[in-house]
């Protein structure tokens, strides 16, 4: 259920925005020693997305790439005919396989013959998403049926197919792998690549201690809960426990780092950012056990559940993502034995294992606003 506008307004002052406004269109404004943050039009509910520009001795490296739209190629040529001083970019990284951030990654790296940046999981996830590799008709139906949604809802799914190939430029054939606590040098300065999972296989935060700036991508969001979802191709993923326990790795930077997000506002409370974020996602997973106790031995389905996670009207493309997201919700409750799997004509349910009279109260702290630029 959404926040009051007073509770929003309370969590957004416990963090600091230190940075000011939004750069115009265009634009790009001075962050950090060597980075530049740059705004790019989405075509989605989250319109928006950050970007970042970081010089280099002899050139730029950027970081995530906006959709492939001609608007955004048109900014793009705007900034580099104005803003570069008249030095070549010399890389492209992608924090992840989501249109947003690697939608114009192909485009870029042939126009400046650079080299493109990612983990191996979100590249190899990207070329088979964009060749169309990951699911077919049949598989999403199965998938949908199994969690009961009724078969006149089905076509609603598949309507948002072929959208990531629309929304993502042909990408490089080759690629630099970021791994894991392998550090890079972007700007002179030393970077540590961290790698989280649940909103996407392998998206790759970048942390340079020198700075004690962190390019977060949407692992780390100041305003809305990043969406993790469970989806055809990897049906049984237990996506939002690999997202929880991804903060470990974050809660090891310092509490007073710049965190720049690729939606909202550069900030700095990142420590108090991730305890938000779990109290969000454990009043949701509360409620969502106080909902199937109420169904009994009966049990429900996960698109049963999708009005309790997210009880607003949802137009065909956001019901996607929060069918996926309830989905997450669900396996993490199996995963901590609040609930259990039960499989009658092929159809899964889930049962209360725990009673939730000994849960503590929902007093969700977050605004609950899915991620729907992610695909």
């Amino acid at each position: 259920m959404p926040d009051s506008p007073d509770l929003s307004q309370r969590l957004l002052a416990q963090l600091r925005f230190p940075c000011g406004d939004v750069p115009e269109p265009g634009d790009i404004k001075n962050v950090a020693p060597g980075i530049y943050w740059l705004r790019m039009p989405l075509p989605f509910q989250l319109n928006h997305i950050n970007l970042w520009l970081v010089e280099e001795k002899d050139g730029w490296t950027i970081v995530d790439t906006g959709i492939n739209t001609q608007e955004t190629r048109d900014l793009w040529e705007k900034i580099f005919a104005r803003k570069l001083n008249g030095k070549p970019v010399t890389r492209v990284i992608a924090t992840h396989l989501h249109p947003d951030h690697v939608g114009l990654a192909g485009w870029l790296c042939q126009k400046w013959n650079a080299p493109l940046w990612m983990t191996l999981g979100e590249y190899m996830s990207a070329q088979a998403a964009r060749n169309d590799f990951v699911e077919s008709d049949e598989i999403r139906a199965a998938h949908l049926a199994r969690n009961g949604v009724p078969a006149d809802r089905i076509a609603n799914f598949h309507r948002h197919k072929g959208g990531y190939a629309k929304g993502v430029a042909p990408l490089p054939t080759a690629f630099q792998r970021l791994i894991h606590a392998h550090p890079i040098t972007i700007g002179g300065h030393r970077w540590d690549v961290i790698v989280g999972r649940g909103h996407a296989p392998e998206h790759a935060s970048l942390w340079c201690p020198e700075l004690n700036v962190m390019i977060a991508g949407d692992q780390v969001l100041p305003k809305i809960s990043t969406n993790v979802g469970v989806w055809p191709n990897e049906p049984l993923a237990d996506a939002l426990t690999w997202f929880l326990d991804g903060f470990s790795r974050f809660r090891r930077l310092p509490a007073d780092a710049l965190v720049l997000p690729s939606h909202g506002f550069p900030f700095i409370g990142l420590h108090t950012r991730l305890d938000q974020l779990v109290a969000h996602h454990d009043a949701r997973l509360n409620d969502m056990t106080t909902a199937i106790a109420r169904k009994g031995a009966e049990g429900a389905t996960g698109w049963d559940m999708v009005p309790v996670l997210f009880p607003r009207h949802l137009d065909n493309n956001q019901i996607v993502f929060a069918f996926g997201e309830t989905l997450a919700h669900l396996h993490c409750l199996e995963t901590r034995a609040r609930v259990k799997r039960v499989v009658v004509d092929g159809v899964h349910s889930f049962v209360a294992l725990v009673d939730p009279a000994n849960d503590p109260p929902s007093d969700d702290p977050s605004p609950e606003v899915m991620d729907v630029g992610a695909v």
